[in-house]
């Protein structure tokens, strides 16, 4: 019996994937690019430091499948951020892997074809592409991190980070998270359980060593300082939201008794608006009140939205997609993005400044 026999029974093949040096050296990052990351990340460290009177809100599509649609995205969001940027900070979410309960398309990094042809040195070619175009608009991207081996890819044009309800358990995307030069928000399980983010922004809070790459693509002992802007994510769980004045002030009282400063997120969509996009808009309504009524824990929101409302399968014939519409979870259009964030930047504009006083 030769050493084949027992070893990668199941690997079908070893395709070479470039470096991340050689990627950074097709794609370089521009000076624009770099200092639209860095304010955009000092920005959200002051907000999350009580420095920034600001809310921040993470708004985009589920998932990036299209550039140019993401790009025309961009340029509304750009806008849009100007008009309301005294009082909200606006974070383009830009999510490129799509975790999956069983199977489905896994994001345009993994099969940027959309054709389970999984090119995935294009896809990450693309992606950081895409993230650059937009850097150069002015606008900061926040991301989910799944694959532990992307950030060294992709991290310099990041400026939020989030770690998913499947994945806010993981020991690999603690010690990741404990690493990364954003700030970082873990979601509650998808059970619900706050317990399980709170541990995992302890945990990410302090030096980890682990196995990773590094630029040149060599595996690596990864050995990190710690990343103290960690911060929860409710996004409901188990069918049921977590937004409320009671969930909020129970995962308040979580952190405090962690020694962690009570920073948390509202995830308007996923269980908080029961995955139907048209009660998102009450969930940030409920947010705004809250802040209004005297809340100093609510630091930031999330919207799942897109130029047109709602979802699509994925077509044999991609040239019958939808331009500007989802196709992993629904979304809110555009105009109903516009009146969400006007209106809640038009409702605090008063209000946080007094906040941190």
């Amino acid at each position: 019996m030769n050493h084949f026999d027992i070893e990668n029974i199941n690997v079908a093949a070893f395709d070479p994937m470039p470096s991340p040096e050689e990627i950074h050296a097709e794609l370089p990052l521009s000076t624009i690019a770099a200092k639209a990351v860095m304010q955009g990340r000092d920005s959200l460290r002051n907000i999350l430091d009580r420095k920034d009177h600001r809310l921040f809100v993470v708004v985009g599509p589920c998932s990036i499948h299209d550039p140019v649609a993401g790009l025309d995205y961009a340029r509304r969001l750009k806008a849009l951020a100007d008009e309301v940027g005294d009082t909200l900070c606006l974070v383009m979410r830009v999510y490129f892997e799509k975790p999956r309960t069983t199977t489905g398309w896994k994001g345009y990094i993994n099969d940027p074809d959309m054709d389970d042809s999984f090119h995935v040195d294009e896809g990450m070619k693309k992606a950081r592409r895409f993230l650059l175009d937009v850097a150069e608009i002015g606008l900061p991207a926040g991301t989910e991190a799944l694959d532990p081996i992307s950030p060294q890819y992709l991290g310099d044009l990041i400026t939020w980070t989030a770690i998913g309800a499947r994945t806010t358990e993981s020991q690999t995307h603690r010690e990741i998270s404990s690493g990364l030069s954003t700030p970082v928000g873990f979601k509650n399980g998808t059970n619900g359980d706050v317990s399980i983010a709170v541990n995992a922004i302890l945990s990410s809070s302090r030096p980890h060593s682990f196995l990773g790459i590094n630029s040149q693509g060599l595996t690596s002992i990864v050995r990190t300082r710690g990343n103290r802007f960690g911060h929860v994510v409710l996004r409901g769980g188990d069918g049921r939201p977590n937004y409320d004045t009671v969930s909020v002030k129970m995962t308040e009282q979580a952190l405090l008794k962690a020694k962690l400063p009570p920073n948390i997120v509202i995830d308007c969509s996923h269980a908080n608006s029961y995955k139907n996009p048209e009660l998102q808009p009450l969930v940030m309504t409920d947010v705004v009140n809250q802040v209004r009524l005297g809340n100093k824990s609510l630091v930031g929101v999330m919207i799942e939205s897109n130029i047109v409302a709602g979802n699509q399968p994925i077509p044999e014939d991609l040239t019958q997609l939808k331009y500007g519409c989802s196709v992993t979870d629904a979304c809110v259009d555009w105009e109903t993005t516009e009146q969400m964030i006007r209106e809640a930047a038009l409702l605090l504009s008063n209000v946080l400044p007094k906040r941190n006083l």
